[in-house]
């Protein structure tokens, strides 16, 4: 019986052998298949994030996310915050949303600049690459109540 395996195993193993080489695409033309590379290449999910934040965001914020004292063009200095921890790290994304829509504090608004996608996607980039892929803060709950009349 254990002969019998063996003697299965081994075809078996000739088979994917054979088969393998069949299937080799390469020739012997010196011709390269380029295809292969290119399809196993993953895509950078936040590749128009990163595209977005090298636009905007990157003066200010530095190119690691890292912040800190900053001159604009008018000569205002500011201080920026870091992505990368404190205050940052406890802020919901709704924070950040708004912050990048309306701007303030030094910050110019991005709303007439980048669309909600975009600016969602820069977020989204921004935890990733700066915050370790943190999972954000719950974001606030809204009270029922809130602007009824009594």
């Amino acid at each position: 019986m254990t002969k019998r395996l063996l003697a299965v195993a081994i075809a078996l193993a000739v088979i994917a052998l054979a088969t393998a080489c069949k299937n080799d695409q390469s020739t012997t033309s010196g011709t390269t298949n380029t295809n292969r590379a290119s399809t196993q290449a993953t895509p950078d999910p936040f590749a128009t994030a990163r595209a977005n934040y090298e636009k905007h965001c990157k003066s200010c914020h530095g190119p690691n996310g890292e912040g800190g004292p900053v001159k604009l063009e008018d000569g205002t200095k500011l201080k920026v915050p870091t992505f990368r921890e404190g205050h940052a790290l406890r802020h919901p994304d709704s924070d950040f949303l708004k912050q990048i829509t309306k701007g303030g504090d030094g910050m110019p608004a991005f709303a007439d600049k980048l669309k909600p996608d975009e600016m969602n996607d820069l977020i989204r980039f921004v935890r990733h690459e700066f915050q370790g892929g943190i999972t954000p803060p719950a974001e606030p709950m809204k009270s029922p109540m809130k602007g009824m009349k009594m």
